[in-house]
């Protein structure tokens, strides 16, 4: 396969990878665009590798956990698909930008590992490759992330009103 087969096939996949691992389109335009330039100067020994789209996933990933600096204050913002042909209603905004949240909280890998597992479907000695880590570590930041997840996305609990409950000694 030449590299401009790969492009029009793997690109547009990788775009969408990269959107949901830091949760902004045009920054992972930006991160696409380095991981291709970099394919693009070693595509004679991307293309010998038993899975190309593996290597550039990685390049991608690697990627986006080496821009601390840039990104360590950045919140992702969900972006809306005006193409979408499902009703999308107030309550799925609200509970999506409420995830983007909570995930935008985690620390780079945790969130590395969520994504490719949830997204990209990938196993965990899958993962394990990507991230340069062994398949225990991946299982403890998903056990962490989901965690912290959960506790974050948890429904507060309500207060009793001063009419209907608490009774005060004022």
């Amino acid at each position: 396969m030449t590299f401009e087969e790969w492009t029009r096939q793997g690109v547009p996949k990788l775009l969408r990878f990269a959107t949901v691992l830091c949760g902004d389109g045009h920054l992972a335009e930006d991160m696409v665009q380095d991981a291709v330039i970099k394919a693009q100067r070693n595509w004679d020994r991307i293309q010998q590798a038993d899975r190309p789209d593996a290597y550039l996933r990685k390049i991608v990933v690697n990627e986006y956990l080496s821009w601390r600096s840039k990104w360590s204050r950045f919140i992702p913002r969900p972006q809306i698909d005006p193409d979408s042909s499902a009703p999308d209603h107030a309550v799925r905004y609200a509970d999506r930008d409420q995830l983007i949240a909570e995930l935008a909280k985690l620390p780079r890998r945790q969130r590395a590992v969520l994504v490719l597992r949830f997204y990209g479907g990938l196993s965990d000695p899958e993962i394990a490759e990507t991230l340069g880590c062994s398949a225990s570590t991946v299982r403890a930041y998903a056990s962490r992330a989901l965690s912290t997840l959960r506790v974050g996305m948890a429904p507060s609990p309500t207060l009793p009103s001063p009419r209907t409950g608490a009774n005060h000694a004022h």
